[in-house]
């Protein structure tokens, strides 16, 4: 990977990892890396806001809310250490995007190609629900990443927050959709160069109650695929 190509990308994340703009978070945030979870009272939390994660030369970016408490506030990164992340990146293995299927912590090997993970919301929010003020005071970071990562085409958003926020931050970049998209799974948008496609959050809540299953997810990844391949490019 050219240097030219990784820098801006590396001073993103940096910026991102030091922002306190949002009082709430950065006390919650904080709080929970000193009180910490039983089953990891030994490990040193990050308790920082968590940057993406992935390859810079991605086609596929993946969008969630934001971290959890316990597992990217935990980890340090995204969708890592948590039941919804060994759906996803089982999801991205079987897809062909990871190398692996399991993501524990920072360190562990893991590796993406063609494919981007972020989130619209960078620090754990209390009860996983950001307000208004946060999700806009962040904003500017998803935006970024699109900027950052010019070879991204397909756009899987894993929830409704995530769907929203990603319709936001590309009418920031001027790609406004004519009628705001309805959010559901399987939902798919064509925004400007890119081809949005909605999932349900592998949450517990989703997953335990076969809201969410291994099938449909694979799908979406399936369909997400085919348009991040670089044939997607002489469709436009």
């Amino acid at each position: 990977m050219p240097r030219s190509a990784l820098a801006p990308l590396t001073a993103h994340n940096a910026c991102i990892v030091g922002c306190r703009r949002c009082p709430r978070l950065v006390h919650w945030r904080e709080q929970v890396a000193q009180e910490k979870r039983a089953a990891f009272r030994h490990e040193t939390y990050w308790g920082r806001p968590v940057p993406g994660f992935g390859d810079p030369q991605a086609r596929l970016l993946v969008c969630g809310l934001a971290p959890a408490a316990h597992g990217g506030n935990r980890t340090g990164r995204v969708f890592t250490g948590d039941r919804s992340g060994d759906w996803l990146y089982a999801a991205l293995h079987r897809a062909g995007f990871a190398n692996q299927p399991t993501s524990r912590h920072r360190d562990d090997g893991l590796q993406l190609t063609a494919c981007y993970v972020t989130a619209c919301v960078r620090c754990a929010p209390p009860d996983n629900q950001p307000t208004p003020e946060e999700r806009d005071l962040c904003l500017g970071y998803l935006v970024e990443d699109l900027r950052l990562l010019p070879r991204v085409r397909g756009i899987v958003c894993l929830g409704s927050f995530a769907w929203d926020g990603m319709l936001r931050a590309l009418r920031q970049l001027g790609h406004a959709a004519p009628r705001k998209p309805k959010f559901g799974h399987g939902a798919a948008a064509d925004i400007g160069p890119y081809k949005l496609f909605g999932c349900y959050h592998p949450s517990q809540q989703n997953t335990f109650t076969g809201r969410l299953t291994e099938k449909m997810l694979d799908e979406v990844f399936k369909r997400a695929a085919k348009w991040s391949h670089p044939a997607s490019e002489q469709r436009m």
